[in-house]
C-alpha cells in the first residue's frame, strides 16, 4: 500500500511540474501540414502533427528549444519556457514552414562523369551496416495510431458471397495504442501494451503492434508482411546500384546539418523496389529522413500504393533514432475500396550505443561533481561481473530494468508482446493527457458516434435486429458455403454443411444423405464450446448411421482443450480423407472411378490438447472402435463407360495380398508432439497467441495398438518423427518443406486402416498442393519403415515479372519436389511445374512421376493458390 501510494504521489508531481505544449504547423499557403515532426532538441521527446496540422504533447517545466521539421521544407526551431506551477496553462505555439530551397553549388562530393548523387549514396552504402548496427539496444515509449476507411462496399464478394449488413462506407478501424519497446540487437524485440482504445470497442485491444512497424531501410531487404511476398530492394543495400538511379536535387543546411535531397528512381519499374526521395547527412552519410513509395508495379496486393515516410532524430551517445513514421495506403480488392493510414511517433528513448560507436567525451570538469547518470544516456562503469543467480535471472526476463536499458536476459523470454490487463480501461482524461498526436475533427466524430453507440450495438434488440439480415436465407449460400444461424447476443450460431457434402454418392452406400447440424457456443472469457451431431443414410444399402462430435477450449492461454467423437459411422481407411466426398460423388458418376474406400465402424475417441511448455504442445488420444468391412451395393451411373468397371471396396496394396479383415475390435492410444524452439508469442490478458521461429518444428508421434483390454484385436508400435518449416530466400522467393520417417517397432496384429497412408490423388483438382499430387491412394501404404519428403518454392514472381506482357496479370511461377520411400514403392518422385494467383486465387501445376527413374505417370492439378 505505501509502494502504490508513493507511486501516485510520484506521479502527480510529475504532472505538476509538466505543461502541454500545441499548435499548429502550417506550409507557405497556410495549410495545415500533416505528419510534420516537432520535438525538443537535445532530447527524443516530441510528437507529430495530425492530419489537420495540429500537434500537442507534455513538456517538463524549464527552457526548452522546440524544433520544427518536415520532410523537404525547412526547419525551424522555437525557444520557450515552461514555468514551474501546479497547475501551468498550455503554450500554444504555431509555426509555419517554408519549402526548403536545394543548392547544387553546396555539394562538396561528387563523382566523375556522374551526377553527384552516385558519391553521396556510395558513401551511405559504404556506411549502411554500420548505421544498422550503431545502436546496440533502446527502449523507448511508442504511440500507434491506425485508421481505415471505406469508401466503397460491394453487395457481394465476386457477386457470390453476402457481405456483413454492418459493413458501411465510413471509418472502419480506428485505434490508439501506447507501448514500451525494447530492442537489442540482432532484431530481438519485446513490447509492452500500458494503453490502447479501440473506436466502438471499450472491451478490444488494438491491433497495433510497435514492433511490426519496425521498417528499416538500412536493411537490404525491406519486408512487408501482407502486402508483398518478396520484400522491396532497400536504396541503401549493397546491390542497390543495380535497381535505382539517383539524382541529386540539391543540398540544404537545416538545423546545423547539410542535408542532400536524393531523388531514388528505379531502372526497371517492374522490380521490387521503392520510388521517392532520400534525405542524407553530409559526412555521417545516414539517413535524417525518407519520403518513398510503391504501386501496383511492384506486385502488391490490394494496395494501389503504399507511401512511407520516416523521420529521424540525434540521440545522447553520438547516434541517431527514429523519430516518427507513418504509411499510407489506398486499399481495392473484390469490389471493396478503401484508405487508411498507420503512424507511430517514438519518445523517450533510452539508448545503448554500440561498442565501436565513437563517444564524444565531455569536457572536463574544474572541480569534483557528483551525479546520477542520465537515463536517456546511460554511461558505461568498468565494475566486477557478478554471474546473477537463477532468481535474479528470471527477475530481468520478466521485467526491464525501471530507469535503464534492458540486457541480454531479458530477451531470452520469447514474449514479444505482453497486453496488460487494464491497457483498455483508460478513461477519455488519461487519453487527452497522453497523446501526442491530437485527434482530427473525423477521429472525434468516429469516436463519439461510436463509443455513445456500442451500448445501444451490445444490447439485443440490435443484435437482433442485425441477426434478421444476416441470417437471411440464401440458396447460394446453402449451395456453396452452407447456411448459418446466428444469436449474437447469446453468443451461439448454428450451421449446417452445404447441399455438396449433405447429398453425396459413392459405390458403397449408393446415394447418401448426410446431416451435419454444428452448434458453437462462445463465452465472455473466450471459452468456447461446440457440438456436431450428424445423421447419415445410404439408400442403396439402406443403412443409417449416426455420431456425435464435442469439443471444449476452456484455457486459452495454455491452448487446452478436450473432445470427443462417437456413433456407427462409415470411415475412409485414411482417416486423413484424402478424397471429399464431392470430388468422389462427380468421379464416381460421371468418370466411372470410385476412388474413395469405406468401411464401418462403431467407436469412442476421446482427446485432449494443451501446451506443455512454450514451443511444445501435445495432444493425446484414446480411440476404441469396432470394425467391419463393407462392399459395394450399387454400380449406377450418369454416364456409362463400357470399357470402365468399378473396383472393389477393397484397396489394392502392394505390400499385401489382400486387404480384407475380419469384424475385429480395436483399441489404440497415441500421443503427439509438435516442438519449436524458440517460439515466440504474444500475451493478451485472457488468452495466448503463439508466432513463429527461426528454427523448423519438430513432429512426433507414437500410436500403440493395445492388446486384450476390452476385446481388442490390435498389438503394434508405430512410430514417427518429423520436421518442416518455411524458409524466406528474399528476392527468390519463399521455400516450404516437410520431411517424415516413421516405422512399426512392433506389429503382432494390425490391419490395413491401421497402416501408414499417405496423401495421394488420383483426380484433376488438388485441395493441397503440399502432398503428392499422383500417387495412388493406397498402394504404397506401409506396415513397414518410409521415408517421405514434400518440398516447394514460391517464386514469387521472381521470373515472370521480368516477361512484358505476363507481368500484368501478376501470376507467380511455382515448383514442388515430393519424395517417398518404402520397401514396395522403391524411391518414387514426383517433379511439379506451375502457376499461382490466376485470377488471384487459382493454381494450376503439371506434374510427372518417376519411380527407380522410370517416368510412370503426368499429369495437370488445378486448385487454390492465393
Amino acid at each position: 500500500m505505501v509502494f502504490f501510494l508513493g507511486a501516485w504521489c510520484f506521479l502527480l508531481a510529475s504532472w505538476a511540474q509538466a505543461g502541454v505544449l500545441k499548435g499548429k504547423v502550417t506550409d507557405e499557403k497556410g495549410a495545415g501540414l500533416a505528419f510534420a515532426t516537432v520535438y525538443l532538441q537535445g532530447s527524443t521527446v516530441g510528437s507529430t502533427t495530425n492530419e489537420q496540422g495540429d500537434y500537442q504533447f507534455q513538456v517538463e517545466a524549464g527552457k526548452h528549444t522546440v524544433v520544427f521539421q518536415y520532410v523537404g521544407y525547412k526547419s525551424q526551431t522555437r525557444t520557450i519556457e515552461v514555468p514551474q506551477e501546479e497547475t501551468p496553462q498550455p503554450l500554444v505555439l504555431n509555426v509555419q514552414l517554408l519549402p526548403d530551397v536545394y543548392n547544387l553549388n553546396e555539394v562538396r562530393v561528387s563523382l566523375s562523369g556522374k551526377d553527384p548523387a552516385y558519391g553521396i549514396m556510395q558513401q551511405a552504402i559504404a556506411k549502411r551496416e554500420y548505421h544498422l548496427k550503431e545502436v546496440q539496444a533502446y527502449t523507448a515509449q511508442v504511440y500507434v495510431k491506425g485508421l481505415q476507411r471505406l469508401i466503397n462496399v460491394p453487395k457481394r464478394v465476386l457477386g457470390i458471397m453476402k457481405v456483413p449488413a454492418g459493413l458501411k462506407p465510413g471509418i472502419l478501424y480506428l485505434s490508439e495504442s501506447v507501448a514500451e519497446l525494447s530492442f537489442m540487437q540482432p532484431g530481438k524485440y519485446r513490447e509492452r501494451m500500458i494503453s490502447s482504445k479501440v473506436s466502438g470497442n471499450s472491451r478490444a485491444f488494438s491491433f497495433n503492434q510497435a514492433s511490426e512497424f519496425s521498417v528499416n531501410f538500412y536493411q537490404n531487404l525491406v519486408k512487408a508482411q501482407g502486402v508483398n511476398e518478396r520484400g522491396f530492394v532497400s536504396p541503401l543495400a549493397n546491390n542497390a546500384m543495380f535497381f535505382y538511379k539517383y539524382e541529386l536535387v540539391g543540398s540544404s543546411q537545416n538545423n546545423g546539418h547539410l542535408i542532400h535531397r536524393i531523388k531514388v528512381i528505379p531502372k526497371r519499374r517492374t522490380d521490387p523496389v521503392v520510388t521517392g526521395y532520400l534525405y542524407i547527412v553530409d559526412g555521417s552519410w545516414r539517413l535524417q529522413s525518407l519520403n518513398l513509395y510503391v504501386t501496383k508495379d511492384q506486385q502488391i496486393e490490394f494496395v494501389d500504393t503504399l507511401r512511407i515516410t520516416q523521420q529521424f532524430t540525434p540521440a545522447p551517445g553520438n547516434v541517431w533514432v527514429l523519430q516518427s513514421q507513418k504509411f499510407t495506403f489506398d486499399v481495392e480488392g473484390y469490389g471493396f475500396k478503401g484508405n487508411g493510414y498507420f503512424m507511430a511517433v517514438y519518445s523517450k528513448y533510452r539508448v545503448k550505443p554500440a561498442a565501436f560507436v565513437k563517444q564524444t567525451p565531455a569536457p572536463a570538469p574544474t572541480a569534483p561533481v557528483v551525479s546520477a547518470p542520465a537515463a536517456s544516456a546511460p554511461v558505461a562503469v568498468e565494475a566486477p561481473v557478478l554471474k546473477p543467480t537463477k532468481k535474479e535471472r528470471k527477475a530481468l526476463r520478466n521485467a526491464p530494468p525501471a530507469n535503464g536499458v534492458p540486457e541480454a536476459e531479458y530477451f531470452k523470454k520469447k514474449e514479444v508482446l505482453l497486453i496488460e490487463k487494464d491497457a483498455n480501461t483508460r478513461d477519455s482524461a488519461y487519453w487527452a493527457a497522453l497523446r501526442p498526436v491530437p485527434l482530427t475533427e473525423e477521429e472525434v466524430g468516429d469516436y463519439h458516434t461510436k463509443d455513445s453507440l456500442q451500448v445501444i450495438k451490445d444490447s439485443k434488440p440490435y443484435k437482433d435486429s442485425l441477426d434478421r439480415k444476416n441470417n437471411k436465407f440464401s440458396a447460394t449460400d446453402l449451395l456453396l458455403s452452407g447456411y448459418t444461424y446466428r444469436n449474437s447476443f447469446a453468443r451461439t450460431r448454428f450451421n449446417i454443411d452445404p447441399l455438396t457434402r449433405i447429398w453425396q454418392y459413392n459405390t458403397v452406400e449408393g446415394l447418401v444423405a448426410n446431416l451435419r447440424i454444428g452448434y458453437t457456443k462462445q463465452f465472455e472469457d473466450r471459452r468456447s464450446f461446440y457440438l456436431a451431431p450428424t445423421l447419415r443414410y445410404g439408400f442403396s444399402n439402406e443403412k443409417a448411421q449416426a455420431k456425435l462430435m464435442g469439443t471444449y477450449s476452456y484455457d486459452l492461454i495454455k491452448r487446452r482443450s478436450v473432445g470427443f467423437e462417437g456413433g456407427r459411422f462409415v470411415s475412409q481407411f485414411n482417416a486423413a480423407e484424402p478424397i471429399t466426398p464431392f470430388v468422389n460423388t462427380v468421379y464416381t458418376l460421371l468418370l466411372k472411378e470410385n476412388y474413395q474406400k469405406l468401411y464401418q465402424r462403431e467407436f469412442l475417441r476421446l482427446w485432449h490438447n494443451r501446451e506443455l511448455v512454450n514451443g511444445l504442445s501435445g495432444t493425446f488420444t484414446v480411440d476404441y472402435a469396432q470394425r467391419e468391412m463393407m462392399f459395394n451395393t450399387t454400380h449406377y451411373v450418369v454416364r456409362d463407360r463400357p470399357t470402365k468397371e468399378f473396383t472393389s471396396n477393397e484397396p489394392v496394396n502392394a505390400e499385401v495380398g489382400s486387404t480384407a479383415f475380419p469384424r475385429h475390435q480395436a483399441l489404440t492410444a497415441a500421443v503427439s508432439l509438435t516442438f519449436r524452439p524458440g517460439a515466440e508469442y504474444i500475451s493478451h490478458p485472457d488468452r495466448k497467441i503463439n508466432l513463429g521461429s527461426k528454427w523448423p518444428t519438430f513432429n512426433f508421434l507414437y500410436r500403440k495398438g493395445l492388446s486384450g483390454v476390452l476385446g481388442s484385436d490390435v498389438d503394434y508400435d508405430f512410430l514417427s518423427l518429423g520436421v518442416s518449416d518455411e524458409l524466406q530466400l528474399g528476392l527468390l522467393g519463399t521455400s516450404d518443406y516437410s520431411v517424415s520417417v516413421g516405422s512399426f517397432l512392433r506389429k503382432n496384429q494390425l490391419y490395413f486402416m491401421d497402416f501408414k497412408h499417405f496423401s495421394g490423388n488420383r483426380t484433376i483438382l488438388s485441395g493441397d498442393f503440399s502432398g503428392f499430387q499422383l500417387l495412388d491412394y493406397y498402394r504404397y501404404s506401409t506396415q513397414r519403415t518410409y521415408v517421405e519428403a514434400h518440398y516447394s518454392h514460391h517464386f514469387n514472381g521472381f521470373i515472370l515479372n521480368k516477361v512484358p506482357l505476363l507481368r500484368k496479370l501478376k501470376w507467380q511461377e511455382v515448383g514442388s519436389v515430393n519424395y517417398l520411400h518404402t520397401a514396395a514403392a522403391g524411391h518414387y518422385l514426383e517433379l511439379g511445374v506451375g502457376l499461382e494467383h490466376l485470377f488471384k486465387i487459382f493454381r494450376v501445376d503439371f506434374v510427372t512421376g518417376f519411380q527407380e527413374r522410370q517416368k510412370v505417370s503426368s499429369g495437370f492439378r488445378i486448385g487454390y493458390g492465393f
